[in-house]
């Protein structure tokens, strides 16, 4: 029987061109029904829209943001949101949009295509199962940051909580400070830029991705092991640091790469002795 050839990498960045068929195969930049939603809607971004959020609930303000999208806004301007939960959340459009204030839970989760910028922190679960776009956050961020996170960048320019990332499948999260514990919890794949210190047990669990960590680690959660940093790695980290303003304390050569150490990936098939050894 014929033995298949396999090659094996180490997790991380690569610059080898993949052989075979392409997107290009399947997809044409002039089937547009391919790259919208139906429901989605045509906006300028030139066209700015604000309201004062004040004295409204969580429906009435996502309506208004609707609404306003409906018109043709593309740059809408929410003021005083008072850290209300389920704020712009299920947007599946292009549009700018700016939160004058902090959210509460769930913010921004389940959007698939805008740029928002959120001037203030931000509660459990921000960006939860993002799927493209942008979320920044000025200030701090609580625990689930980036719940199941899939695409895009999200970013937090303070501290975030504990859980950060949990079930990340895509997707690259920046945080500018410190980190809390169990950080990447059974992360699948995707990136984390991380510039301050680390709590207990990070990567706990992961199973594929990749960690790029500036600060000390507290420690290492189950099969999360160290990697070597590549030059493609180091690029990519200035490049995607520079887009946010954000540096590296001590620049992008000080960073530890944390991988999966893969001893997980077939646990089911290991012996109970093997068994104890990995956990």
């Amino acid at each position: 029987m014929a033995q298949l050839k396999q090659t094996s990498h180490e997790m991380g960045m690569h610059a080898e061109q993949l052989a075979g068929r392409t997107q290009q195969i399947f997809f044409s930049s002039a089937e547009e029904e391919n790259f919208t939603y139906p429901t989605s809607y045509e906006v300028d971004f030139d066209q700015h829209a604000e309201f004062d959020a004040a004295d409204m609930d969580i429906m009435s303000i996502n309506t208004k943001i609707r609404g306003l999208m409906q018109k043709g806004c593309g740059t809408i301007t929410v003021k005083n949101p008072g850290a209300k939960h389920s704020l712009g959340v299920g947007i599946l459009n292009r549009l700018n949009l700016i939160f004058e204030g902090s959210l509460g839970y769930y913010g921004c989760g389940l959007i698939d295509g805008p740029n928002v910028r959120i001037k203030g922190r931000v509660g459990w679960s921000c960006a939860e199962n993002m799927m493209s776009g942008t979320v920044v956050v000025e200030k701090n961020a609580g625990s689930t940051f980036g719940a199941a996170l899939r695409g895009g960048d999200l970013v937090c320019r303070g501290d975030a909580g504990s859980r950060t990332g949990i079930n990340q499948k895509g997707g690259t999260i920046i945080v500018g400070g410190r980190i809390g514990m169990n950080t990447g919890f059974m992360m699948q794949r995707g990136r984390m830029i991380l510039l301050g210190d680390s709590g207990p047990n990070l990567g706990d669990s992961m199973y594929d991705g990749v960690i790029f960590i500036a600060g000390k680690i507290h420690s290492l959660g189950v099969d999360a092991v160290e990697g070597e940093v590549t030059d493609t790695e180091r690029q990519w980290l200035a490049h995607k640091l520079s887009i946010y303003s954000m540096e590296a304390p001590r620049g992008v050569d000080n960073f530890t790469k944390i991988v999966s150490g893969k001893q997980l990936w077939n646990y089911d098939n290991l012996e109970p002795a093997e068994k104890k050894l990995v956990l």
